[in-house]
């Protein structure tokens, strides 16, 4: 297919031509740019992304009905068998919930990116000359805001629950902790996305990876209640050292070792699949 678009304006030699190129010509064109226009470029693409949002504000159910449904259910249902009442486990179980409402709500990524491919709007984004990064990392960026209403709603229907939270300050570096860990868990989701067929098998993938992670966690329940050979794994499983690293920070206000095992996972998460995500959305164009 033959596209009509003019040079692009980065500078591309183009002595002795004149007219439109090719889309294949114009893929092929360098994408090197400074760090600079490469931010630029990707908040231009994360102000698109939060233009559909407010068009589509359906995307924002996941992130405003899940907060508020799984923080009465679990506290409700669980809250007397592992606590004794509600009161008690609030602190145990807020925590776990604020890292799974983020954590679920960067699925959405691996989704939006895929329906996105399907329907050929990143075609458009050939033409363009930007950053191999920015089309991806743009919505990523603008996704931000999702996570901070999922967390910060189910920090305020804790508080209406009776939660009291005495990490003062910490309870700010609690919902900041969380909104890191969506988005560099969303890379992974991002990366799901280019490999996937169709925008369900994205879902389907994301939720049999993150739920059992979720679960098999100390988010809802002390890890001394569980089975033996289950402990070991929950000890290790990542998404205990940031819940627990959560209540540290919202309970007690303490910066313990678990948040740096936090942010480490989230670094290695980000080195892991950001180049990932970008080589599989080169390939699948």
């Amino acid at each position: 297919m033959t596209a009509t678009t003019a040079y692009p304006a980065d500078g591309a030699k183009t002595a002795g031509r004149t007219g439109p190129v090719t889309a294949a010509e114009v893929a092929a064109l360098p994408r090197t740019v400074s760090p600079a226009t490469a931010l630029a470029q990707t908040m231009g693409f994360a102000w698109r992304a939060t233009k559909k949002m407010r068009r589509n504000p359906e995307q924002f159910a996941d992130v405003v009905i899940q907060p508020i449904l799984f923080t009465a259910m679990f506290a409700f249902i669980f809250g007397g068998a592992i606590s004794g009442d509600v009161a008690d486990y609030l602190p145990l179980m807020i925590p776990g919930i604020l890292a799974m409402t983020s954590l679920t709500a960067c699925m959405a990524t691996g989704v939006q990116l895929r329906e996105d491919m399907d329907t050929g709007v990143f075609d458009r984004f050939e033409s363009l000359p930007v950053a191999r990064i920015a089309p991806l990392a743009g919505p990523m960026v603008a996704d931000l805001l999702r996570y901070t209403i999922a967390a910060g709603l189910t920090m305020v229907v804790g508080v209406a629950m009776g939660y009291r939270p005495g990490g003062g300050i910490g309870v700010l570096g609690a919902l900041v902790l969380v909104i890191v860990t969506g988005w560099s868990l969303s890379w992974a989701f991002t990366y799901v996305g280019t490999i996937a067929r169709s925008a369900q098998s994205v879902q389907g993938i994301s939720m049999m990876i993150l739920f059992p992670l979720t679960f098999l966690s100390n988010a809802f329940v002390p890890v001394d209640t569980l089975p033996g050979w289950l402990q070991g794994f929950v000890r290790v499983n990542p998404v205990s050292h940031v819940v627990s690293a959560v209540r540290d920070l919202a309970n007690d206000g303490a910066v313990t070792g678990e948040v740096g095992w936090a942010l480490f996972g989230c670094a290695v998460v980000i080195a892991v699949f950001a180049p990932l995500a970008v080589r599989s959305y080169q390939r699948e164009r």
